[in-house]
Formats: C-alpha cells, structure tokens, sequence
C-alpha cells in the first residue's frame, strides 16, 4: 500500500516496543475508558512522532508517512460518501423497510433459532450494520425466546451471526466496502469472491442452528405484529420498492464499478419514492445529507429506520483517515517492515501466508479489540506479501473481513463485543460458542489457504 522507502530502521526490539505500547494505548483506551477508537488512534500518531523526533527523523518525512497513509484510503472514504446516500434513498423508497417487513413474514416457532439466523441475515444485508441489526430486530428476538422460554444463549449466537453475515456481504456495509477500496478491488467482485467461504459457512450454521432448534413453540406475545404493523403504517410497504435491489444484482453481475452502481441506484429509489410519498426537493436534499427519520412511534423500528445520510458516514471516515495514517507512519518509520522481515521466514508458501494474515486480523481484535483496525492493519501489513506468493488483491480482502470483520463480536473486550452485550443483556462468553457463522468464517479463509481452492492467483 506504501510505496515510499522507509525514513528509519529501527531494531526488532525497538519495534516490537513500539507495537506493544500501540497495544497497550489502545486497550486502555477503548476498553479501560470506553473512548471511541478516534482517541486511541491519535495518541498512538503522537506516540510515534515523538519516536521519530528521538531519532532525529525530519518532521516533513513524517507528515509524508501520514500523508501517504492517508491517500491510500480516498477511494473508499468516496465511496462512504455515496454509501451514505443509497441507504437513505432506499429507506426513502422503501427498498429497505419491505425488505425488513418481508422478512419477518419468514418467522415462526418452528425451527426458531435458524429462522432469526436467516431474519438477521436478510436484515443485516438490507440495513448494511451488524450492530444496528443487533440493537433493533436483535432485541426483538430475544424477547421472543423470552417469551418461549428458549435457550438466550443460541438466539443471540444466530443474531449476531446473521448481523455478521450482512456486515461482511452487503454492498452497504462500511467493512466491505473498505476492504474492497484499501485493497482496490472492486466492490461487487469483493462480495462474489466472499461468496466461496461465505456461502459453507451459512449453510453449516444454518443447519446447525436448525438441528438446535426446538418444534411447536408459539410465538404468543413476541411482538411481531406490532413491529410489522408500524412498518406497513409507514406506507414504505410495496413491492415495487425491491426493484432497486433487482438494479444492483444486475450492475453488479455486470461488473459496473461501484460508484456508478450507487448513484444510480439512488437516483432510482428517489424516484420510485414518488410513487407512495411526495418529497419536496428541501426535504430530499436534507435527507441526502442528514438521512432518513422515522417517526413511527415504534422506538426498535424508528431506530431501525432512521439511517442514511452523508453525515453518517463521517465516524468511519475520519477513523479510516487516522488509521491510514497511523499505518503510513509506521510503514515510514520501517518499524512494520522490521517485524516482517524477522518472521518473513515464516510466509513462503500460500497457506502460511493467508494464515499469517488470518492470525494478525484476529490478533487486532484480541488484543486492540477495534474492528477496522481489524482490515486496515492486516490489509498494509500482508499487500507484498500477496504478491510474493503469487496471490490475487482480492484474496487478501476476503481474508481481513473472514478474520477480522466477523471475529470482533467474539471478544468480551471488543467493541462489538461490549455492545452486543448491553443490548442484548448475554454475556459474550455465553453467546460466542453459538455464533457459528462467525466462527466458522476465519476456519474456512485458513482451510482454503492451505488446500488452495478458491484462491485467485496472479497472471505471469
């Protein structure tokens, strides 16, 4: 990703100290203080500023480093800007509250824990949040198996892997768009090459998650048709609605880039809109900027609703800005190139290199617990060494979110894990061992390292 030579050449040591203060800041940080993962990130920059001082490194080469860090992502963060956009026209529209409302058509008592996993799945993609996912529908559902009497355990398990499934997958997910942009692959080819680890590790959980599940239970009082009575309330329920949906499928099976495919597909469901509700122009244009509100009076489906917008999209720019950052200072500094050189030995071969980039994404998550941190430093860390062995970009994007996207709820300490347990009310460590799409996903991305199926490799 950085292609400037390194200003420095620190000791092994020294840079093994500087990656276990970088630790040690951000674990305190995010889990001691609860500070949002901004802070953390800015305090390892100073850190390492200060580093580059005591070694007598320019100032300006420095800056370079943040600079070139930062450029690296400006691809992406575009695209955040017109991922902001689509989810609040397609709430506008209705694409996604008739996806939403659809999907709680599929639930019943039968088979209840695989039908949240597949209600969650189809959520997550049309919403494009896991945790926005857990927080809405995800509570609804453990009040169903409240109200059954049913293991809390399993239902969050199949929550949250469902919410997991459309974080990685949908094409309005900020995860996968980042890993597709920092890797420069294209989006639509990013979520189709996913599909080869994605799609087994869907079908075990979800036949797993049947197998557990119990038969003739009822779902008195669990507050579907309440939740589907407010949304049909919202006349954004019509068919015709999904025909933005429909739009993407055929952009991306025709490879249209992903810019192109957004606007588009905007300007669609702007105008489908009109068709049940007359926006003036005022409205849309604050809309696009502000997203979409719900006023249901419905407080899950309002906070389910109300998204979209460029505005939300600035929290995962600017973070994406400081980790770039981040990760070109310390690429300028030479103290990543140090590490890889001393454990280089290690990833010559195909297998031992997805699994050293496997191994580092969920390393991020244990031990930083941030999930873009996840991508970002794996994807700087792992780029050359792709190419070293012969393997495709895109290989190295279904790896960091195979490792790193889905692995974040897993930890206790993590941020997705912290907030998965408050809104829920289970335990991480109660609700882990049945997230199985989630762990399952980074069991696959090492498998088919070492069998070499489904790899892309580079054309000599």
């Amino acid at each position: 990703m950085f292609h400037s030579d390194s200003a420095l050449k620190p000791t092994f040591f020294e840079a093994c100290i500087i990656l276990i203060l970088m630790i040690a800041i951000m674990a305190v940080s995010l889990l001691g203080f609860g500070a949002k993962p901004h802070i953390p990130v800015l305090f390892v920059i100073i850190m390492l500023l200060c580093y580059g001082a005591l070694k007598k490194v320019a100032y300006r080469t420095m800056e370079q480093g943040l600079v070139d860090g930062a450029k690296s992502g400006l691809a992406a963060i575009f695209i955040f800007f017109f991922i902001g956009i689509l989810i609040s026209t397609f709430m506008m529209s209705g694409t996604i509250p008739t996806m939403i409302y659809y999907g709680f058509e599929l639930i019943s008592g039968q088979f209840f824990y695989a039908i949240v996993f597949i209600v969650a799945c189809i959520i997550g993609v049309a919403v494009g949040s896991s945790l926005t996912t857990t927080a809405t529908i995800g509570v609804a559902f453990i009040g169903m198996a409240h109200a059954m009497d049913l293991s809390l355990a399993i239902t969050a398990g199949a929550i949250v892997s469902g919410a997991f499934f459309g974080d990685k997958m949908s094409p309005l997910s900020d995860t996968t768009n980042l890993a597709s942009s920092i890797m420069n692959v294209d989006l639509f080819e990013h979520i189709k090459n996913m599909a080869w680890t994605t799609v087994p590790a869907f079908v075990i959980s979800f036949i797993i998650y049947g197998v557990l599940s119990p038969s003739g239970k009822e779902l008195a009082n669990s507050g579907v048709g309440e939740f589907q009575q407010a949304l049909v309330a919202t006349d954004l329920i019509h068919w015709y609605t999904l025909l933005p949906v429909v739009l993407l499928v055929v952009f991306a099976l025709k490879k249209i880039p992903a810019i192109p495919t957004l606007i588009i597909g905007s300007v669609f469901a702007i105008a489908l809109s009109y068709f049940h509700h007359t926006y003036s122009g005022s409205q849309v244009l604050t809309m696009l900027f502000e997203g979409y509100k719900s006023t249901t009076g419905v407080k899950e489906i309002d906070s389910l609703l109300t998204r979209g917008g460029i505005s939300s999209m600035f929290f995962t720019i600017s973070l994406v800005i400081l980790a770039l950052g981040m990760g070109g200072l310390l690429f300028k500094l030479g103290i990543i190139q140090v590490v890889l050189q001393k454990i280089e030995h290690l990833f010559k071969t195909v297998g031992s290199t997805i699994t050293g980039a496997a191994a580092t994404a969920i390393g991020v998550n244990v031990f930083i617990g941030e999930q873009y941190l996840s991508i970002l430093l794996p994807a700087e860390t792992f780029q050359k060494q792709f190419e070293k062995v012969g393997l495709a970009s895109k290989n190295l994007a279904r790896t960091v979110e195979d490792a790193g996207t889905v692995v974040n709820p897993l930890i206790p300490w993590s941020v997705c894990g912290i907030f998965i347990t408050t809104v829920l009310d289970v335990s991480t460590l109660e609700y882990a061992p049945f997230a199985l799409f989630c762990i399952l996903s980074p069991i696959l991305t090492i498998l088919f390292g070492w069998t070499g199926k489904t790899l892309t490799y580079l054309k000599k």
